[in-house]
């Protein structure tokens, strides 16, 4: 079977790779120009005769566009709209509803959205963020990182890395969002991230480079913080402040029963290039880095699990290296590399259609 996925980068494109386990081809097949900077794509949650993929271009004066994909991966933009805020850094869409963290002005976008044209909605709202952190040069603000909605409990979890906290919203009944919350962070941290597994939180701090795990009940609960280690067995110098990047669980299924937590890193030294990181999450008490996995990429970011099971992972380097995909062994616990292509440049984000 072969399978395909986008990748969005620091470019002007989108570009749609295919990959063939049986010769370990990845190869670019066709791109779509969009304009500068499509650093993260999101695909809309319905589906039908084709893919509707969202994206947001981080730049001032942000923009946010809707592709549309046939089934050998062939695209067009069909919607664009202003992101009504700068750098959009991340989306989440919903049925009826996108949703977009513009990093660099603070707020959150809500966007309604359609599967048919015109696909972007009547007018967006927009919430603004407030608080700042003790590092000047990255905290002066809020910067909300991610937006996601916990699969059960229908929570919006927001990522501020500038004022060192997760905000927690509940959508009201006329569709609109609340905040109800939030989880703080030592102070510094800088919540980039979030996962979610068997009701616990997992958060990459970007600034601090940890990895923080709160047992985590449907609100008005509290969660309750459960540890906190390096993302790395060696951690780099502290006045790296820009590291730990992605977070991943793919849930547990019969190729892989037991559940890890992938986590990439950036910035490395090392001539053999960035770290992934595996953590142990099975045990609700503790977080144990069971494998770090040399990927020959520098500015290991975006990283995506995707084919039968989640067997694969394709992972990029923005800074060199390309993009390069890994196969799941030794039941998850470790990473074998498959195929790579290093005629893309700057890879940011990856979806698999």
């Amino acid at each position: 079977m072969i399978y395909r996925i986008l990748v969005s980068a620091y470019t002007d494109f989108i570009s749609t790779f295919t990959f063939d386990p049986a010769t370990s081809a990845l190869e670019v097949t066709s791109i779509v120009s969009v304009g500068q900077s499509p650093s993260w794509i999101t695909l809309y949650p319905v589906g039908g005769s084709h893919s509707l993929v969202w994206t947001g271009l981080e730049r001032a004066e942000g923009k946010i566009l809707a592709l549309k994909y046939d089934a050998d991966g062939q695209g067009e933009v069909v919607a664009e709209a202003p992101s009504e805020g700068d750098d959009p850094c991340s989306l989440f869409a919903t049925e009826d509803q996108l949703i977009v963290a513009n990093y660099s002005s603070g707020g959150l976008t809500f966007f309604p959205i359609s599967p048919e044209p015109p696909y972007l909605l009547l007018s967006p709202t927009t919430i603004q963020l407030s608080g700042s952190g003790p590092n000047k040069g990255r905290q002066e603000g809020p910067h909300p990182h991610q937006a996601i909605i916990h699969p059960e409990y229908q929570e919006l979890f927001v990522p501020d890395l500038g004022a060192d906290r997760v905000c927690r919203f509940k959508r009201r009944e006329d569709g609109s969002w609340k905040i109800h919350g939030h989880i703080g962070y030592a102070s510094g941290g800088g919540p980039r991230h979030v996962a979610f597994y068997d009701g616990h939180l997992f958060t990459v701090l970007e600034l601090s480079n940890k990895l923080v795990r709160h047992r985590l009940p449907p609100l008005p609960a509290l969660p309750t913080l459960v540890a906190s280690i390096p993302t790395m067995s060696q951690p780099l110098p502290p006045d790296n402040d820009m590291i730990a990047a992605e977070i991943l669980i793919p849930a547990p299924n019969p190729s892989f029963p037991t559940p890890y937590l992938y986590l990439s890193n950036r910035n490395d030294p090392s001539p053999e290039g960035d770290i992934i990181s595996i953590f142990a999450i099975e045990n609700p008490d503790t977080l144990e880095l069971v494998a770090e996995v040399r990927t020959g990429m520098t500015h290991v970011r975006a990283m995506q699990f995707g084919g039968p099971d989640d067997k694969y992972l394709i992972a990029g380097g923005t800074n060199g290296g390309g993009v390069k995909l890994f196969e799941r062994v030794n039941l998850g616990k470790d990473l074998k590399e498959v195929a790579s292509n290093i005629s893309l440049k700057a890879p940011t984000a990856f979806l698999w259609l």
